[in-house]
């Protein structure tokens, strides 16, 4: 076991790719340890892949990168620009709104913020933001994604812990809605304090009509995460099939409603797709050697004993794992984490009589926060990197937006029945 952590630190820090990252230091176990076959770490690599459930993760993929070239961004753009018009930090907030119209289409954190920059940034250049506040802005919304359905982490989470998808993408709503609120208030406090992006003293408000008429356009994008919930709970489809149904749906908005999805524009989605699956895939099947390793040592009892020994309250703990996965997220990638340490905390959560339902959604927010924090965060230096900005100068602005994520997640904690009601109301 030592020489699997020592293994997995050290390739972390000589940067090698994470899914080579887990299957080396995984199959280290089973080459220096004669109690388990080494056949076994094979079979682990291909029947970590062989679940029904599991499809759920390509085909969302798919309906995302379609979704993204059918025209559905530009309408919810419009959307988010009309509704954000008076407040202050107008394109800061356009970004929060937009983030949240399009956890609801793409259901990638990383892939939201990279389009939010290049289509953004430019725009928040031009209104004076400093550029380190600009891409602490797009890059800490674009966790809104991280919890309005489809996101893919939850599906993974549940694809990993055996637990209801169809809830999961329901609990999500709420959290995903506060989450919006806590960022745009603080983008309204820290626009006010320096001055950016003011609004005009003699503006008006959208009218019911306009909004209307933006609705309009939007509602395919809009209807869509309802469409899913409503189906999974009335049994039309499984979460796989709804995967399928998602991608059905993207082509359909794409070549007949808004008449936008080209033949160029498919072939690039299709393109775009194999390459997230195959790191997807990649890192999923690395995985179940890593996984079988952890629960062969009995690294879950080990850890369930340690943490009951801290605190008995259930709230106390979570919070503390919390706090570990916060570290955690800031060195190993968000899917890893999810697919390696949801077998570990899953079990100590229920044990602790914690709906693994409410632990899921506020583990994601924090697994999924380190997407946007060095030194491994992917969406952070590909935003810097579009931006043209020093990773140090993106930290300094993004203070107060962790800040707030983190209140956030607390008060998910300490008040559970935020994330659960809606689950409760629909599945009963």
């Amino acid at each position: 076991m030592t020489i699997l952590i020592i293994l997995f630190i050290g390739l972390l820090i000589i940067n090698m790719p994470i899914a080579f990252v887990i299957g080396i230091s995984g199959i280290s176990y089973f080459v220096t340890s004669n109690a388990i076959p080494l056949s076994v770490a094979v079979q682990r690599v291909v029947s970590q892949t062989q679940s029904f459930a599991f499809l759920a993760v390509p085909f969302f993929v798919f309906a995302g990168n379609l979704m993204n070239e059918t025209g559905i961004t530009d309408r919810l753009l419009r959307l988010s620009r009309l509704l954000t018009r008076t407040l202050a930090g107008g394109v800061a907030q356009v970004s929060v709104i937009l983030s949240t119209l399009m956890g609801g289409v793409s259901g990638s954190a990383v892939a939201d913020a990279a389009m939010e920059a290049r289509i953004l940034g430019p725009e928040m250049d031009a209104k004076g933001y400093p550029k380190g506040y600009s891409a602490a802005v797009i890059c800490l919304t674009s966790l809104i994604t991280a919890t309005i359905p489809p996101s893919l982490g939850l599906i993974l989470y549940g694809f990993v812990g055996e637990v209801s998808i169809g809830r999961l993408f329901a609990a999500g709503i709420v959290p995903g809605i506060l989450m919006m609120t806590f960022l745009m208030v603080t983008v309204s406090i820290t626009s006010k304090k320096h001055g950016y992006d003011l609004p005009e003293p003699n503006i008006e408000k959208a009218s019911a009509k306009e909004i209307l008429e933006d609705l309009k356009t939007s509602i395919w994008a809009l209807i869509f995460p309802i469409i899913l919930i409503v189906g999974i709970r009335f049994g039309i489809f499984t979460p796989s099939e709804a995967g399928a149904f998602a991608v059905v749906y993207a082509l359909i908005i794409g070549v007949f409603v808004y008449k936008e999805l080209t033949w160029e524009k498919f072939k690039m989605s299709v393109v775009n797709t194999v390459i997230d699956n195959g790191a997807i895939i990649l890192i999923i099947s690395f995985s179940g050697i890593f996984s079988y390793v952890l629960t062969y040592v009995n690294a879950p009892t080990v850890l369930s004993g340690f943490l009951v020994g801290i605190s008995s309250n259930g709230k106390v703990l979570t919070l503390i794992m919390l706090l570990f996965l916060f570290f955690t997220g800031m060195i190993v990638d968000s899917n890893v984490n999810i697919l390696l340490l949801t077998p570990i905390f899953l079990p100590v959560v229920q044990s602790l009589g914690i709906d693994p339902v409410h632990f899921g959604v506020c583990m994601m927010t924090i697994v999924t926060m380190g997407c946007m924090t060095p030194p491994v965060g992917t969406a952070c230096y590909i935003v810097c990197g579009i931006m043209g900005i020093s990773i140090s100068d993106y930290v300094k602005h993004s203070i107060p937006f962790f800040v707030a994520v983190i209140l956030l997640d607390i008060v998910l904690v300490l008040f559970p029945q935020l994330v659960l009601f809606v689950p409760n109301l629909i599945f009963n």
